[in-house]
């Protein structure tokens, strides 16, 4: 098939983006144009859950397509097993450059990338083009240059002050204050905005010969919350909706003694929520700059762009910060599709899951999805933004697995309390109700032993 006739592929991954944090979703405390315009241009899918709000297991569920309990990828020591084929495997194997800048997260317990970004590894998971960076607590927990990135910073005399900055000033902070510092860095030298400006370069260099997928993967909005003080800037004193307030009866005990260690003041969420902001508008100035460059090579109409990210972040939601979580505003993630045919400004509400995008990309170019994998392909629903998808989503972790449907949740803890939140009635997961509707409770849990166990495609 010649090349003009099959599509490029640019997928946009953030690093714990809340579902909601976005223009486009309604937010209207934090700015991002760029994105709100790949919306504007494409399907918004509003109910789109990751398979495990932490990000190895996330982003290893991706690639292999595969829910993380299938791959004993539970926890981020978690390695991508060499014999799993990928769909970046599948998509080279049929003709595309595939290429990555930025954070993987397939082997995160080997912390060195090689100063390229190209060490061997990649080439096995299926890219052609790898330029793998350090996560951002990868990179400032390391005196010495382990990755593209920090070989970046130490060629330009910067390393050991981002270095002192991670290891040394903020350790010894507060909870509070140490993660939501300014980033010690100049602007230009802010991750997000280098993985920005690598992925033009990416683009700009990249032979025209072959289609091709590039994975273009932020570090941030990740904590810390450590934007460049140019755009912290931009967010000091603004009003920032407040967190989810829960008196946590019902809760677990893992869930109420974690709560304790992040118990904050108003201000102090205030804060933690407006350099979240701050460091999510950075990354959208920096998508910007990607599809500026996309645009001037004139591949824009013949890519399709996939926005998205491996989990969400509390917040301060419920007491709680970073995710490891099955509450909405860590289990949901954001997701976007444009591309050619797909009309624009539209919205989803279909149950999807992060590893759904696997088979989707493979059938987005065309090629055959792997086998036997628990991914379905949603670019129908993006075609047509009225279909359903899934009746459930699951998400799992170490010491909990739960299960979503449009109404209920469940969330079955090991050696603790399970919960059961009415969706419709409770939207923000104060009320437990476990107690009260154990006929609702059963079935769920049946539903998603089954999905665990036996590998049921739950369908309507």
């Amino acid at each position: 098939m010649a090349k003009s006739e099959r599509p490029n592929i640019l997928m946009i991954m953030a690093d714990q983006l809340r579902h909601d944090w976005l223009g486009c979703a309604g937010a209207d405390h934090v700015s991002t144009p760029n994105l709100d315009g790949i919306a504007e241009r494409g399907v918004r899918f509003t109910q789109c859950s990751t398979p495990s709000p932490i990000c190895a297991p996330a982003r290893i569920s991706l690639t292999s397509g595969l829910l993380p309990h299938r791959l004993g990828a539970l926890d981020n020591s978690a390695y991508l097993p060499i014999s799993t084929p990928t769909f970046y495997q599948r998509l080279r194997d049929y003709g595309y450059h595939v290429g990555c800048v930025g954070k993987l997260d397939l082997a995160k317990s080997d912390r060195y990338n090689g100063l390229s970004g190209a060490r061997p590894r990649t080439f096995g998971w299926g890219f052609t083009h790898p330029v793998e960076a350090e996560g951002k607590m990868h990179a400032g927990n390391s005196a010495t240059p382990i990755g593209p990135y920090t070989k970046w910073l130490d060629d330009r005399g910067l390393l050991q002050k981002f270095h002192e900055n991670y290891s040394v000033t903020r350790p010894k902070l507060p909870w509070f204050e140490a993660q939501t510092l300014d980033s010690a860095l100049p602007t230009e030298a802010f991750e997000d905005l280098w993985i920005g400006r690598r992925a033009e370069q990416w683009l700009e260099d990249i032979d025209g010969d072959f289609p091709w997928h590039l994975l273009v993967s932020f570090v941030g909005p990740h904590n810390p919350f450590d934007p460049p003080t140019e755009y912290a800037d931009r967010y000091r004193g603004k009003a920032m909706p407040k967190p989810i307030a829960d008196d946590l009866n019902g809760k677990p005990e893992w869930i109420r003694e974690r709560a304790a260690r992040t118990m904050g003041t108003d201000e102090q969420h205030a804060i933690a929520r407006r350099q979240y902001s701050a460091s999510t508008t950075a990354i959208d100035d920096a998508v910007g700059g990607v599809l500026r460059a996309l645009e001037a090579r004139g591949w824009l109409e013949n890519t399709y762009i996939i926005v998205t990210s491996d989990h969400g972040e509390l917040l301060g939601d419920h007491h709680l910060y970073t995710k490891h979580a099955a509450y909405e505003t860590s289990m949901r993630v954001p997701l976007i599709i444009a591309g050619p045919g797909i009309v624009g400004g539209q919205t989803s509400e279909a149950l999807v899951e992060l590893e759904d995008l696997n088979p989707t990309v493979c059938d987005i170019a065309g090629v055959p999805s792997l086998e036997n994998i628990d991914g379905r392909s949603v670019l129908d629903v993006a075609h047509d933004p009225s279909r359903e998808h899934r009746s459930a989503a699951v998400t799992t972790e170490v010491n909990y697995r739960a299960i979503r449907t449009r109404e209920w949740k469940y969330v079955e803890s090991l050696n603790d309390t399970s919960e059961l939140y009415d969706l419709a009635a409770d939207p923000n997961e104060t009320r437990n109700v476990v107690g009260e509707r154990r006929d609702i409770a059963k079935d769920l849990a049946r539903q998603l032993h089954s999905r665990l166990i036996e590998g049921e495609q739950l369908r309507r």
